[in-house]
């Protein structure tokens, strides 16, 4: 294989990576507890916050829907960090590199 090849197939595999990135970037992802919806985008910026509890919160409430935020949060991102992983695996260790 010569270098010019090389050089060519790098810059292929370069110009995928950076549009899968951009893919999962601009991608949505859902994550829900029993009492919160939460969208991030593939960045993991929160984009939306749904609370969908149905009764009246008290104050003795307002810690346990604190945590389902949190759970729906770590829920979104899970899909995200699993997004990431079926799209960017097939480069192997370079996807470090993000």
């Amino acid at each position: 294989m010569n270098m010019q090849n090389l050089m060519a197939q790098a810059q292929k595999m370069q110009r995928d990576i950076t549009k899968k990135k951009e893919e999962l970037d601009n991608s949505s992802f859902e994550g829900s507890s029993e009492w919160v919806k939460v969208t991030i985008n593939g960045k993991k910026e929160l984009q939306n916050i749904k609370i969908t509890y149905e009764g009246v919160i008290e104050d003795d409430d307002k810690e346990a829907l604190e945590d389902m935020i949190k759970i729906a949060m770590q829920d979104a991102t899970k899909k995200v960090d699993k997004a990431f992983d079926e799209k960017m695996g097939a480069y192997g260790s370079l996807g470090g590199l993000f």
